[in-house]
């Protein structure tokens, strides 16, 4: 089988597609035939080494994929039938996805769902995944289409354009914030229905003009301070990423003074229920147009250069790796 190796030299991340025997793949009671993963900013933190992501080598990265069974000996799940996976420390700490086979615990699987297929699943991936969870979120909080307008932040990305497909697809006016004028013909095919600049989000007060009655915020550091400062009365901000930093310097005031809820999203670590909900609530509510319009394909041999890309953020949407 082939699969993408990460090592360290002299303190560097090196990344290289090898053959390795499955005789080496770790434990776990279920073994899964790979088709398809993709390639996250989590995924590209690690190949790069950029990010402190990897603490045992060597390791298989790749935070999800789809695939069929090839063996199980957990009762829950049978030789041929198809899963997907997000999460768990996958890729991490457990060999993952960019590879040809994987064997995990069969608690980390999520039975194929109805109307989607393994193709489909990694265009959603972990990043659609926690855009899904982003919005339910909001939801939770009482936001809904007729509150106001809701802001995505790092809106080309991953998580972000999925965000901005979902929120419109469900009536919600979606403010789309990117640092790439050449995003903005994508984004409003995704529904958004206006484009701020990063730059807009560089600097910030204590308390700002109310704009927003939800956001959904994958950058953090002064880009979530600002968004906090704007929100309505009552607003929740569903804040899911640290692409520009994890600092946060704000004040008690859009809390205390408005009433601002600041929500934690964490999809690696979700509950099986939340988790079913949340794939089946993608399966209905994520536009058929989306799959053809934030996506690229490449092979596994790709990987590598794909992850630079990211972490230069020369990348819009999602990157499907098909791997058979």
């Amino acid at each position: 089988m082939q699969a993408l190796i990460l090592d360290q030299q002299d303190g560097k991340t090196i990344s290289a597609v090898k053959t390795i025997d499955e005789n080496q793949l770790p434990e776990g009671n279920v073994t899964v035939d790979i088709d398809w993963s993709s390639l996250n900013y989590k995924d590209a933190l690690a190949i790069t080494g950029k990010g402190k992501i990897i603490r045992n080598f060597p390791m298989v990265p790749g935070i999800d994929f789809a695939g069929r069974v090839r063996h199980s000996e957990d009762p829950r799940f049978h030789a041929g039938q198809a899963v997907l996976l997000t999460g768990w420390g996958v890729g991490e700490n457990h060999w993952g996805g960019l590879s040809q086979m994987a064997r995990v615990n069969g608690d980390w699987l999520v039975a194929m769902p109805e109307g989607l297929d393994g193709r489909k699943a990694m265009i959603i991936g972990t990043a659609g995944f926690t855009a899904m969870l982003c919005v339910m979120a909001l939801e939770d909080a009482g936001i809904t289409p007729q509150s106001g307008e809701v802001v995505v932040t790092g809106a080309s990305g991953g998580v972000g354009s999925t965000a901005v497909a979902l929120l419109h697809k469900l009536g919600y006016q979606v403010a789309a914030v990117s640092g790439r004028e050449s995003t903005h013909d994508y984004l409003r095919k995704l529904g958004a229905t206006r484009i701020l600049g990063r730059d807009e989000f560089a600097e910030t007060r204590p308390l700002e003009k109310q704009l927003w009655a939800g956001a959904v915020d994958t950058v953090g550091d002064k880009v979530l301070a600002k968004v906090l400062a704007q929100m309505n009365y009552g607003g929740c901000v569903a804040a899911c990423g640290l692409a520009g930093g994890f600092g946060l310097p704000t004040t008690v005031m859009p809390f205390i003074l408005r009433n601002v809820r600041l929500q934690g999203v964490d999809s690696v670590m979700t509950p099986a229920a939340r988790r079913a909900e949340a794939w089946q609530r993608l399966v209905r509510d994520l536009p058929a147009s989306f799959y053809e319009q934030a996506t690229s394909e490449i092979p596994l041999a790709e990987a590598p250069r794909l992850a630079n890309d990211i972490m230069n953020n020369a990348i819009q949407g999602r990157t499907l790796v098909k791997i058979r």
